[in-house]
């Protein structure tokens, strides 16, 4: 089943709809959500604790969630 607007926001807090239509248009899950906001936000990468990697869809909302990095800061 793909992920609601609503379900987004309880994942990520307050989006713009346009963030929010372009997950949805991703046909993740909530889980999927679940799953690349935990990637991103574990404080040791979960291949350690036994976890498998990412599927193609959580590492495409993994991508769509990481902060833009600054070029210039190399």
């Amino acid at each position: 089943m793909t992920i609601t607007r609503e379900e987004i926001r309880q994942v990520l807090g307050p989006v713009e709809d346009n963030f929010a239509a372009e997950i949805v248009a991703t046909g993740a899950s909530f889980q999927d959500l679940m799953e690349a906001w935990t990637w991103l936000n574990s404080d040791e990468a979960l291949i350690n604790e036994g976890h498998h990697l990412p599927s193609p869809r959580v590492a495409e909302l993994v991508a769509m969630l990481e902060p833009e990095q600054d070029e210039d800061r190399g």
